[in-house]
């Protein structure tokens, strides 16, 4: 211990003198007015972020130092706090100090599965040769219009079946903005009749319990993968302890899954409904929208269509918040975009507690799939019966198929549940393209799986597919034919699930490059394989990192002949 005596008591009692300056680095004045004019009379709270690093990026093409440390500044956030989540999403640029700033216009060309098949790569070697001072070419995960492959975006323009030349000219006339589809607005839904359903449970003409019973005897599920009952889920989200929250989950990025998107341009307000009786039954007090960043068009409708909405509103509504993603396929996870609405890096959390006991902000939340919302209005219209009996093969309701690949006509294709691949492809596809044969298939996307044609007669649904090593997840269904293999289907899924890891826990951050490297190779070494997948499906956090050894397994259980070549 010191000694007393020498201790310097002196200052003991004063009060520190104010520093002159703020600790730390300061904004950059300019900076500070720019972001202060973006965000006007926003409220400065910190789930807004992610709203706000957008406005940054869409006025000025990037997200310069100085605009993080102002934006920090107005946050009352930390620098590394406001870093983070800017670098941890695809669509934001961030640029460090003394970097140059990238060219103004992004063309982005999706090199996964559906399209890497029409000529993605090909496109993407073509497309170098462009001006590089005027715009930048980048690879791009799936962009959700994979019955138009290849596909890409020039800005935030998609462009369908794409071409050198159809890309050169929509740079050529600065064709960068989406143009939204005439979909059915708010004033032609309510002339036909939308709302009055909303408008029955609200004046007491059903009842919530009669609402409940018919969801679950409707057998609707969960249409994002999961397939949870979404009449049980109701019942214990509304079992819990108000304010309740809702938040809806329209990241489709799963390789295939375009089904969302389709509904939305065509007829929001039937989902819009479905939300609004949805949160009524539950008790609800605030609805989160979460809608992927690649659907610039569809944002564009909601935004319109939800003016419209509270503009003339058929009953009192619950608070509705748009939040728009930034480029991550992981927020498709429910905790993921759980924390990306609240302006975090979209990372799974672990469980327990489950979403349904602390979600949103830490309060109970019904979290769901735009298109099971979709059906709600139909099902307590036309009777849970009529959902149930529309089933085939011994499962019940309907199914939106994604459906993309070596078919004639790709597309979403509603059909009953059930129904094999190979009924499909016959029935609602059009058969196999010219010159092709029907050899294999992914029925639910990337991480669904890949079988033979000798399983194209096994049900496609819920809990049909898992004896095979397989699930129907979102049911994005990609076929493919003789002139495909099933091993570079595999490698091109995992080159995704690398690219698309959070890198929150290692099994999933590094096994997934591990087995990059490993299936690259001419020969693949099956024990290191099995052992990596084994690793992966064990440790990880999240569905991700589970998932994405499934496509590996199937190619050693059903093409074997392939590891020969």
């Amino acid at each position: 211990m010191p000694n007393e005596s020498v201790i310097d008591t002196s200052r003991l009692g004063r009060k520190r003198a104010a520093r002159s300056v703020l600790k730390g680095r300061q904004a950059d004045l300019r900076a500070l007015a720019e972001v202060q004019a973006l965000l006007g009379d926003s409220p400065r709270r910190r789930d807004l972020l992610i709203e706000f690093l957008h406005r940054i990026q869409d006025a000025h093409g990037c997200i310069a130092a100085a605009h993080i440390v102002a934006l920090a500044q107005e946050l009352h956030l930390a620098m590394t706090e406001v870093y983070e989540v800017a670098t941890f999403y695809h669509h934001f640029d961030v640029v460090k100090e003394g970097e140059p700033t990238p060219p103004p216009i992004t063309v982005r060309v999706c090199e996964t599965l559906s399209c890497q098949m029409a000529g993605a790569d090909a496109l993407l070697s073509e497309l170098s040769r462009l001006d590089g001072g005027k715009l930048r070419v980048l690879g791009a995960p799936c962009i959700g219009r994979c019955e138009h492959a290849p596909a890409a975006v020039v800005g935030r323009n998609p462009i369908d079946r794409a071409s050198a030349q159809k890309i050169a000219a929509a740079v050529e006339a600065g064709r960068i903005e989406a143009e939204p589809p005439a979909c059915i607005d708010f004033a032609e839904y309510r002339r036909a009749g939308g709302y009055r359903t909303l408008q029955a449970c609200i004046a007491g003409e059903r009842t919530v319990d009669s609402v409940l019973a018919e969801l679950e005897n409707s057998a609707l599920r969960g249409l994002g993968g999961a397939g949870f009952p979404a009449g049980r889920k109701w019942r214990i989200v509304r079992a819990e302890a108000a304010p309740r929250l809702m938040a809806v989950n329209i990241d489709e990025g799963e390789p295939g899954t375009f089904k969302d998107r389709y509904y939305l341009e065509r007829d929001p307000h039937r989902f819009l409904e479905g939300m609004l009786i949805a949160a009524w039954a539950v008790g609800i007090e605030a609805i989160y929208i979460y809608l992927r960043d690649e659907y610039a068009g569809c944002r564009a409708i909601l935004t319109r269509e939800l003016d419209a909405l509270a503009s003339d509103p058929p009953c009192p509504l619950p608070k509705i918040e748009l939040r728009r993603g930034a480029g991550a396929y992981i927020c498709g996870e429910e905790s993921a975009m759980i924390e990306s609405i609240e302006g975090k890096r979209g990372m799974p959390r672990l469980r327990p507690p489950y979403v349904a006991q602390v979600g949103l902000f830490g309060r109970p939340t019904l979290e769901h799939n735009m298109e099971t919302l979709y059906w709600v209005r139909e099902i307590l219209e036309r009777g849970a019966d009529w959902f149930a009996r529309q089933g085939r093969h011994g499962r019940k309701g309907l199914r939106s198929f994604s459906v993309s690949g070596r078919v004639e006509k790709p597309g979403v294709h509603l059909a009953p549940a059930g129904i094999t691949a190979r009924e499909l492809i016959a029935e609602y596809c059009g058969g196999m393209l010219p010159g092709h044969e029907f050899y294999a298939y992914l029925p639910g996307g990337a991480s669904g799986g890949i079988l033979p044609a000798s399983l194209g007669d096994v049900p496609l649904d819920f809990d049909t597919l898992q004896p095979h090593g397989c699930f129907i997840g979102s049911a994005a269904v990609i076929i493919l034919s003789q002139h495909d293999r099933a091993r570079d289907a595999a490698l091109n899924l995992m080159r995704f699930f690398a690219d698309e890891s959070c890198g929150q826990c290692t099994p999933c951050r590094v096994g997934t490059e591990k087995a990059v490297g490993l299936m690259a190779r001419k020969r693949w070494d099956e024990a290191l394989l099995k052992d990596l997948s084994q690793a992966m499906a064990d440790a990880s956090i999240c569905g991700l990192g589970q998932a994405a050894p499934n496509p590996i397994a199937c190619v050693f259980k059903y093409f074997p002949q392939e590891l020969d070549n």
